[in-house]
């Protein structure tokens, strides 16, 4: 789950535009509106209408010697409002920004990067009618029966390969996810859990083969993060008899829930869409981040429908420092799930809004 800041993403475009002419008003951004019918593999696709969208992948990863790791790819779409008027194919109607990033233990630290670029073909853009978004040679793509993700950043790369187990997961009410108590404010918002990862991983200098279990995210929506909210807390987790759990929070300024939801899929692929008093979240231990100092709950008690969970990071240090590109700073990381002091699932902890408020 996922609404981002757009300050430095319309900076960027508003530099790009200073010689075209702004556009004489304000864009019409449709609404999300319950009872929409999503259709695959169309809604994979970029939705150019909405004000932002957001595809984003998650997985643990182990390599040939048994070295675990968590990775990061997400790619987001904003119509920014600026020169739509203009008949230019440079005219910065879209903009495209991208987040890689691995938690390796034996690092202590996520190794990161960030790109943005307006949408220029063949430069960056987000495809309709099928997943298909990038920059440069930074890719995330459906092809036939699988995805395929594609990222080098230097000081590490990965080519990836996701197989789904299954069909997408349609979160909320029928892929209709509310964000507050008042409807409005909601997304379109879908997810591929349990997909079977295979490809190579190269850190070190070292390019290596790896497989392992990964996530992914499909949001779009039209709407601002609502008044009062800071920011929120979401899991995405993989469990291990086959099933999977989807949870967040939206928090307020003093810390506590403004709004909870979730989905909860078992093994046999039953769906149960997840009410706010089914939702909690209790943060235990607390990390401080020696570059930004924003704190953060790295573990935490998680209660779902009476269910009783904790979460257990890979490692404390995985905030992420995206303000070259969206204009935040925060925690995304690799965690394991358990039940009485059993693991039952590992998967991804994101906490928006601790460093400061969002600003949408």
């Amino acid at each position: 789950m996922r609404w981002w800041p757009i300050r430095r993403a319309l900076a960027f475009a508003l530099c790009a535009a200073l010689a075209v002419p702004a556009a004489k008003a304000g864009p019409d951004y449709p609404p999300v509106l319950p009872g929409t019918v999503m259709r695959f593999p169309a809604d994979g696709g970029a939705h150019p209408d909405f004000r932002t969208e957001w595809w984003y992948v998650t997985g643990w990863i182990t390599d040939e010697r048994g070295v675990e790791r968590g990775f990061q790819v997400t790619f987001f779409r904003v119509r920014t409002g600026i020169g739509e008027d203009n008949p230019s194919r440079f005219a910065p109607r879209q903009l495209v920004l991208a987040h890689a990033a691995i938690a390796d233990p034996a690092v202590g630290r996520l190794l990161h990067a960030e790109r943005s670029e307006r949408a220029l073909d063949p430069l960056a853009g987000a495809a309709t009618g099928a997943t298909r978004v990038w920059i440069r040679d930074w890719q995330l793509e459906w092809a036939q029966d699988h995805y395929r993700s594609r990222v080098d950043a230097g000081s590490f790369a990965f080519d990836l390969r996701f197989d789904p187990s299954g069909p997408p997961v349609l979160n909320g009410d029928k892929g209709f996810s509310q964000k507050a108590g008042d409807a409005k404010h909601a997304s379109h918002y879908y997810s591929r859990p349990q997909l079977a990862v295979s490809g190579s991983l190269r850190v070190d200098g070292a390019t290596v083969p790896v497989k392992g279990r990964a996530w992914l995210d499909h949001e779009w929506s039209s709407e601002l993060l609502p008044d009062g909210a800071r920011g929120w807390d979401w899991i995405g987790i993989n469990l291990h008899d086959g099933g999977s759990l989807m949870a967040f929070r939206m928090r307020d300024e003093r810390g506590g829930s403004m709004w909870s939801s979730g989905t909860l899929r078992t093994a046999a692929g039953e769906t149960r869409a997840l009410r706010p008093a089914q939702v909690a979240f209790t943060p235990q231990r607390r990390w401080r981040s020696p570059r930004t100092g924003a704190e953060y709950a790295v573990e935490w008690d998680i209660d779902i429908d009476g269910r009783r969970l904790q979460l257990r990071p890979l490692l404390d240090d995985q905030e992420l420092d995206s303000r070259r590109s969206t204009g935040a700073v925060y925690w995304e990381g690799a965690v394991r799930l358990f039940e009485a002091g059993r693991e039952i699932g590992r998967g991804y902890l994101e906490m928006t809004g601790y460093a400061e408020r969002l600003r949408m």
